[in-house]
This record gives structure tokens, C-alpha cells and sequence, in this order.
């Protein structure tokens, strides 16, 4: 299959995004998946490539909620139709996370690539939705035995409850890693809330996972 064609294609689902055209999005996913082309790599490069931008354009104020919004409606159409097509990769290690936006924030784009890389990792997930109740997060991990808890805001004013959402699950699971993300979120912030990691985008958090996981099972086989 040409490259011109796979780049063409990767184009299409990216502008389609950025313009919310939903129609050009679901034409461009269709082709990629008659064409027998990688799923995962015309997501990646072409839908997730398309939000980043969009991202920019939301923080220079170009764009706004309602096109913010009306662009993840164009990328779900494409990750509809792409997502059944997504090999899952075996990246020699796997999990149970629970993760979700914590209360207050409704904002789950990044939250929503960020589950859907961890499934296709293999992953089993728990997707607590967004503008989750603290208690929530703390109850689902006891009740899953989760190795690892997610938590995502996109606010200033709601990320400041991550720290006692961590707070709650250590006192409880003193062993469950926890990673924060989200617009507001730094490697600093993720220091002083207590977090075992802190992940700018969905590809760092899917590797930082599997570096937690790694040392968690370390340890417990060290304890054993």
C-alpha cells in the first residue's frame, strides 16, 4: 500500500478533526480500515495528531468549549470505526487501572485516548467516567484491587482534589501506584500531591504505567 495514500489518508482524519467535520473523519476511517492500513498508527498519527492541535488552538483562545466539544464528537467518529481494527499490542507487561476525571471537571478527552491506549495495551480498565466523586476513586480501587489509579483534570480549581483523593488510597493501599495528568498537572505538582508519576500525554502515560507496574511487581515478589 503506497505511502502517499497512508499519509493522505492520516491528513484527512487529522483536518477533519481540527475542522469538526465529522463526515470527512468517518470517509478518511473508512478508507483506512478497506485499505487494510495500520488502525492504531492512523489514530495515533492522524486523530490524536489532529486533537493535539486543537488542544494548541484551545489555549490561544482560537477555539473555544463548543469547538473544543464539536472536535471530540469528530474524533469519537473516527475512533468508532477504527477502534475494532486496533491490534492489541503486547508490551510485556499488564494491569488492572481504574481512572477517571475527578470532581467537578467534565473535560475526558485526554482521559478517553489515554483508556483507550491502555486497552488496546491490554489493559483491564475500570473507566469511572469524569466529574467523579473522591470517594469514588478510593471505594473502586478496594473493590478491584486495582494495581494502578488514574486521576485527570483539565482545571486548576478541581486538580487541587487529586491530593486527597491520594491521600484516601494510600491510607488504604499504601501499595497502589498512582499517576495524575491533565493540562494543569506538572512534574512538581504530582511531587507534592504524593503521585508515583505524572504523564503529559497518553503515550508517557501508558509507558510510565508500565514502569510502575514493573516495580510494583518487583516488590511484591521481593516480599514474597
Amino acid at each position: 500500500m503506497s505511502d502517499a495514500l497512508k499519509q493522505e489518508l492520516h491528513e484527512k482524519l487529522k483536518n477533519g478533526v481540527i475542522n469538526y467535520d465529522e463526515d470527512m473523519v468517518a470517509e478518511a476511517a473508512k478508507a483506512v480500515v478497506e485499505n487494510g492500513l495500520d488502525a492504531s498508527e492512523a489514530v495515533f498519527e492522524g486523530l490524536v495528531s489532529g486533537m493535539q492541535v486543537v488542544g494548541d488552538l484551545y489555549e490561544e483562545q482560537e477555539y473555544f468549549v463548543p469547538e473544543l466539544l464539536m472536535c471530540a464528537d469528530a474524533m469519537y467518529v473516527g475512533l468508532d470505526i477504527l477502534k475494532p481494527h486496533m491490534e492489541k499490542k503486547d508490551l510485556g507487561m499488564t494491569g488492572v487501572v481504574v481512572m477517571g476525571v475527578v470532581q467537578g471537571d467534565v473535560h475526558d478527552i485526554g482521559k478517553n485516548i489515554v483508556k483507550m491506549m491502555f486497552d488496546v495495551a491490554g489493559f483491564e480498565v475500570y473507566d469511572l467516567g469524569r466529574d467523579v466523586p473522591l470517594e469514588k476513586f478510593v471505594e473502586e480501587q478496594l473493590r478491584t484491587d486495582s494495581d494502578l489509579v488514574c486521576l485527570s483534570a483539565m482545571m486548576t480549581t478541581t486538580m487541587v482534589g487529586m491530593r486527597d483523593i491520594i491521600k484516601q488510597i494510600r491510607e488504604k493501599n499504601p501499595k497502589v501506584k498512582i499517576m495524575i495528568g491533565g493540562a494543569p498537572v506538572s512534574e512538581d505538582i504530582a511531587n507534592v500531591f504524593g503521585a508515583d508519576g505524572y504523564a503529559k500525554d497518553a503515550s508517557n502515560a501508558l509507558k510510565d504505567a508500565i514502569n510502575m507496574l514493573g516495580a510494583l511487581k518487583q516488590l511484591q515478589e521481593d516480599t514474597k
